[in-house]
């Protein structure tokens, strides 16, 4: 049947997708946490065909927490949900679930931050350097004896280091990072397309449609801080270029700015929803 064929198709190019854009949504579930899967690429985005998709997909979650970026550790084990104690997880390791989970980078982690599960405990101690894609890629080491004290299953609290602001949603505006404990805007300095993309990949915005640098965002609010950021748009976060910050200074200069294709998306339909009700008035008139 023609929908299978276009479903092998989709499985054989979706390596090259998430090469191009690799930006996940999902759709139509009860919230930002469930939902079908969709994959922007080439400015439009298209949904995942079920064939080989199963919980190997999504090992890692965060739960009972109040933001998506938050809650306590629990992994697949066995065709079953496991809590991680607290001795057997550290901070490359949350490391690894943060980036995994495209949340930027750890702020609190803490046995029982989240309370108690109600499942099974996770019986190795991961061992990640912090450079990992997936925790199940890090090393693990198994116990003859493991015991957890009970209300000491991990709790994490990420924090997406990066944000826009002023543009108008939160898939354009101003550049702000997370830095020296507080928010601070980035100068347009050594800003271009290519570190734009990084910003709209890391944000799930889909693909950069530009770099505007000066005022277009506004003066922007507290300090500023120069930066030289080495990207070469491939990676997942602007942290991941290994960029170099000068210490904050009083807000002076013009800033960087991104617009991301999602927002355009969202514009284009806000404007044909505009465009419908206006003839469904004038019918009615």
């Amino acid at each position: 049947p023609k929908s299978l064929f276009i479903c092998l198709l989709l499985l054989l190019f979706s390596s090259l997708w998430c090469a191009a854009d690799p930006a996940v949504r999902l759709l139509n579930g009860t919230s930002s946490c469930s939902g079908r899967v969709e994959v922007f690429t080439k400015s439009e985005w298209k949904r995942v065909c079920d064939i080989n998709w199963d919980m190997k997909d999504a090992m890692v979650v965060l739960v009972d927490g109040a933001p998506l970026c938050s809650g306590r550790v629990e992994v697949k084990s066995n065709q079953s949900w496991a809590s991680v104690c607290e001795a057997d997880f550290d901070w490359q390791d949350a490391e690894v679930v943060c980036r995994e989970l495209g949340c930027g980078a750890p702020s609190v982690l803490q046995g029982g931050l989240y309370g108690e599960g109600e499942r099974l405990i996770w019986a190795k101690e991961f061992q990640c350097k912090g450079d990992e894609s997936l925790l199940l890629d890090c090393d693990t080491l198994s116990r003859k004896e493991h015991t957890c004290t009970p209300g000491n299953d991990v709790g994490l609290t990420c924090i997406d280091r990066t944000r826009l602001l002023q543009g108008g949603g939160r898939c354009a505006g101003a550049v702000q990072l997370y830095l020296f404990g507080d928010w601070v805007t980035l100068m347009d300095t050594e800003w271009d397309i290519t570190q734009a993309a990084v910003v709209c990949r890391q944000l799930g915005c889909g693909s950069a449609i530009s770099a505007p640098g000066g005022f277009l965002f506004g003066n922007g609010t507290g300090q500023v801080v120069r930066g030289s950021i080495p990207c070469i748009g491939s990676e997942w976060s602007l942290f991941e270029c290994q960029p170099i910050f000068t210490s904050p200074t009083s807000s002076c200069c013009s800033n960087a700015g991104v617009i991301c294709s999602a927002l355009t998306l969202r514009s284009n339909r806000s404007q044909t929803t505009l465009t419908f009700l206006s003839c469904r008035k004038s019918r009615t008139e």
